[in-house]
């Protein structure tokens, strides 16, 4: 039986996994996890396409596979586009400041995915202005480098209308690998800026370590979220006045006095927020050319989950505390 609790794991122990079978799946299991993530912007769902493609793997047994990560990479692609495809999330998929779920890459089994600087938080945002099938192009070919050929098999397109959309996709993440090219140090010390300035509302300091066009979105799920002072944006908010301007008003408004601490998210430095031990926002930049680009706000509870109780008690609980009595 498959536990959502315990992850695609609780499957791989079953009764009816042969050992063959179960060993080549156990050795792609992380490669289809960080691909499902990067498709759907969710671990959960992600887990999900991976047990359906275990199953699916399982009820092959009798049929010869050449390539069996081919072949699995082949079903989870072509789930996460069902997925994508169903009602339910393209009404949820078409929100505006719909943020993917941010995750610790080691904790949640995808820090040995090669090329894990394309989940960062603010690739992962592009990603999901794609088309789901442009979305799946990009991913295949530029992160998981599958020829143009092998995608058109996958995706049953021809392989000049799999070029057309990858250039396409291209187009539209050209600024997102811009930020990947920040250094952890030099994003590290933005972030940090970024929330001291926060926390004495210093309008004109935030206004000077971010981008004449920078934007915020603030994600507090399909019903909205206000917290610690932070309201729910019904759309992402541009201009560095602007982006500015709503942070320190928001902060100043009365914001409840919460844990936080320093983590890595996505794969670059980030904050966390916490009610107690649980998280309930987390606070993750986008940084390109020494400037802050993207601000991103997550607060929707629903999808916080996989970042786990709180580390430690840091000072920067002690400083946010202090900056709100």
């Amino acid at each position: 039986m498959y536990c959502r609790t315990h992850g695609v794991e609780a499957v791989l122990k079953g009764p009816q996994a042969t050992d063959g079978r179960l060993q080549v799946f156990a050795q792609q299991r992380s490669y289809l996890v960080a691909l499902a993530y990067r498709m759907l912007g969710d671990l959960g769902r992600a887990e999900d396409m991976v047990q359906e493609a275990w199953l699916r793997w399982q009820g092959a047994a009798e049929v010869e596979v050449e390539s069996p990560r081919a072949y699995l990479v082949t079903i989870v692609t072509r789930l996460c586009l069902h997925e994508l495809d169903s009602a339910r999330s393209r009404k949820e998929e078409s929100r505006s400041d719909r943020l993917p779920e941010p995750v610790d890459i080691e904790a949640s089994g995808l820090g040995s995915v090669e090329r894990i600087e394309c989940v960062s938080m603010a690739f992962g945002v592009v990603l999901q202005r794609l088309s789901a099938t442009e979305r799946a192009v990009l991913l295949l070919h530029d992160v998981f480098d599958l020829e143009h050929e092998e995608i058109a098999r996958m995706l049953e397109k021809s392989a000049p209308a799999c070029r057309k959309l990858l250039e396409r996709a291209r187009r539209h993440v050209r600024d997102a690998r811009r930020m990947l090219e920040t250094s952890p140090d030099e994003h590290r010390r933005l972030l940090q800026a970024f929330v001291g300035a926060v926390m004495v509302g210093d309008t004109k300091q935030l206004v000077s370590l971010l981008t004449d066009d920078a934007v915020i979105v603030s994600d507090g799920g399909a019903g909205g979220r206000a917290i610690a002072g932070f309201r729910n944006l019904k759309k992402p908010l541009a201009g560095a006045a602007h982006v500015a301007a709503f942070v320190v008003a928001a902060t100043q408004r009365g914001a409840p006095i919460l844990q936080w601490e320093e983590r890595e998210l996505n794969g670059q430095p980030a904050v966390v927020f916490y009610e107690g031990d649980q998280p309930s926002a987390a606070l993750l930049l986008g940084v390109a050319d020494g400037k802050i680009q993207r601000v991103f706000f997550h607060a929707d509870m629903r999808r916080l989950g996989h970042l786990g109780a709180r580390r430690a008690t840091t000072v920067g609980a002690k400083a946010w505390d202090e900056r709100t009595s």
